[in-house]
């Protein structure tokens, strides 16, 4: 089975509060690890759409993504804006754990689904959208597609990101644009936590399943998506 789960925001060193987002950050990190082997069995994978741990570098990061490998199931890691600890490709995989595999310019085929994504960015419309945001707006869209174009073989996709595709109105922008090109069948998101949840959008648009699978939107527990 494949399950999805975003924002876990790890913090080994138990500094940062998440509780400034609501009540349901509340021990949290006691909830996301004793939720996850209750669902997720050794053979199933979990894909992680980014803010994944609050480390500041690599070797901080290790802890907390040490956590992770010792959970069930695979795990496809996505970068969210707070991974500052998000290094080369090359540096990641190196870390050499044996569950987890880093998602960028790349895909993995996954139970029959190349699973493809990118971090996203904020949308086109933010009041606060700058020229250096436009640069990495397409920067963000060229890795999509990358992604999605990395297995040549014509196999089913699921997307994950971690910005939401929409524009401030909850209309779908650009990325949800090139799901529908590629005839995506799930497109994944986190980032929104506490008041920002009513920002979400889900549901079926052009055959394309679209779900919010932030944290504390799904209660930490994993959500089955095939």
């Amino acid at each position: 089975m494949i399950y999805a789960i975003g924002d876990l925001h790890l913090d080994y060193t138990e500094k940062k509060s998440m509780e400034v987002f609501g009540k349901a950050w509340e021990n949290y990190q006691e909830k996301i690890f004793n939720n996850w082997n209750k669902i997720v069995k050794k053979e199933d994978t979990v894909l992680i759409v980014g803010d994944i741990s609050w480390a500041m570098n690599i070797e901080e990061a290790y802890i907390d993504l040490k956590k992770i490998d010792d959970l069930n199931g695979e795990k496809i890691l996505l970068k969210g804006n707070h991974d500052y600890w998000w290094s080369s490709l090359k540096k990641l995989n190196d870390l050499d754990f044996k569950s987890i595999k880093f998602l960028q310019n790349n895909s993995f085929f996954v139970e029959g689904y190349d699973i493809c994504g990118t971090r996203g960015w904020i949308s086109r419309d933010n009041s606060e959208f700058t020229d250096h945001d436009e640069k990495v707006f397409k920067r963000e869209l060229q890795r999509l597609k990358n992604s999605l174009d990395f297995n040549k073989e014509n196999n089913k996709k699921i997307v994950i990101l971690h910005y939401p595709p929409l524009n401030s109105d909850k209309s779908l922008n650009e990325f949800f644009g090139i799901c529908k090109d590629y005839q995506v069948e799930y497109l994944l998101y986190g980032h929104l936590h506490g008041p920002g949840h009513k920002q979400i959008f889900e549901g079926i648009v052009d055959g394309i399943g679209i779900k919010c699978v932030a944290g504390d939107y799904i209660n930490f527990l994993p959500e089955r998506i095939s």
